[in-house]
């Protein structure tokens, strides 16, 4: 190793992006040429290129909107693409985002004379690509509605003490890492539970927003147009009455996800001790490779919780599949991985269901040419 539906259901790159979207349309289409210059500004770290750009957009004819959205928020989607092929290093990815960020401060919003509604827009606890999130803010701004935009790792707690002094109608929760499912769902199940309906989206919810159907919450939308336009229709319906995880997702009855999770670090740990027993080539790593092997047994324990918590071996097989094409352009095999799967294997021989998710994942690196 190294380097049935709740009632309304129908791009900072972090590590594992599992699921995101291959393409970025563009409803304008002059927006593409505008795009490109943005990209050009932000490869070069030019702050002051970039904001050109988006004023030159605005003068050109370009409504605010389509440049915070088909511009910066395609330039920003490129950057995930291009981190995750190595074409970009974590400095340049940073840099960009910063100056998507001070690209979005830029963009002018007009007060309206009334506002249409009040909405909270936050990222789960944990999250911190709150760059998607910010991207809904602005749009809902744009389109007159209130916000309160709290960014990234909001604490469940926090977010409902803001709740209950704002009033807000809507909560919009954003989650990128599917990693940060148990969490969202625990923050979706706390906002229900005070009477205010909750709209999510992100990468974390599958790109079909299936694991938001499952976490029970009042909507999805794909992207922050399409969140805009479903809350721009009518309020959302009031939520469930409070209930439990177990309401939700009963096949956690059979405490497979929280003997993973809570025992997590021992699992990384004993991992990481086996492979230095049984691969020598490990003894000549250095401690960046170290570092990197430990945190790639992180993750896969990680994810693994995440499938067991939503009971779903695709989302591990996803995490496995993307990590494995991040790995390879970096010049590392994706079978590099499978000594870890099969170390896991041995400490949770005991559990039935999580020994079926990694049997998945050891299938779907196998399989790889």
């Amino acid at each position: 190793m190294t380097n049935s539906p709740a009632p309304g259901l129908g791009s900072e790159p972090g590590r594992h992006r599992v699921g995101a979207r291959l393409t970025s349309s563009f409803g304008d289409e002059r927006a593409g040429a505008w795009a490109d210059k943005l990209w050009t500004a932000a490869r070069a770290a030019d702050e002051y290129a970039a904001l050109d750009v988006v004023a030159d957009a605005l003068d050109a004819g370009l409504d605010a909107e389509t440049v915070l959205l088909e511009v910066i928020g395609a330039v920003q989607h490129r950057v995930g693409i291009e981190w995750a092929a190595n074409r970009m290093s974590v400095a340049d990815e940073h840099a960009a985002t910063a100056i998507s960020d001070r690209a979005i401060a830029a963009l002018p919003v007009r007060r309206p004379h009334a506002f249409v509604g009040k909405v909270t827009v936050a990222c789960v606890d944990k999250e911190w690509h709150a760059l998607p999130a910010r991207l809904l803010a602005e749009t809902l701004r744009l389109r007159g509605w209130r916000v309160g935009y709290l960014g990234a790792q909001v604490p469940t707690a926090h977010l409902i003490s803001q709740i209950h002094r704002t009033g807000a109608d809507a909560v919009c929760l954003s989650a990128a890492l599917s990693t940060r499912l148990p969490v969202a769902h625990a923050a979706i199940t706390a906002v229900q539970a005070v009477g205010t309906p909750v709209m999510v989206g992100g990468l974390a919810f599958g790109v079909d927003g299936r694991y938001a159907r499952r976490l029970g919450a009042d909507a999805w939308a794909p992207e922050a147009r399409a969140a805009a336009d479903r809350l721009s229709a009518g309020f959302l319906p009031r939520p469930r009455p409070p209930h439990q995880a177990l309401d939700d997702l009963p096949h956690l009855a059979d405490q497979e996800y929280t003997m993973v999770a809570r025992s997590s670090r021992s699992l990384v740990r004993e991992t990481f001790r086996r492979l230095e027993e049984r691969l020598p080539a490990m003894a000549g790593y250095d401690d960046d490779q170290r570092e990197r092997t430990a945190e790639d047994i992180a993750h896969i324990v990680g994810f693994l919780a995440a499938a067991l918590y939503v009971d779903d071996p695709g989302l591990f097989t996803d995490f496995l599949t993307w990590t494995g094409d991040v790995l390879t352009a970096r010049g590392v095999p994706a079978q590099s991985l499978l000594p870890g799967i099969h170390l896991l294997e041995e400490q949770l021989r005991d559990f039935p269901r999580t020994r079926r998710f990694l049997d998945a994942g050891r299938t779907t690196l196998a399989a790889r040419p």
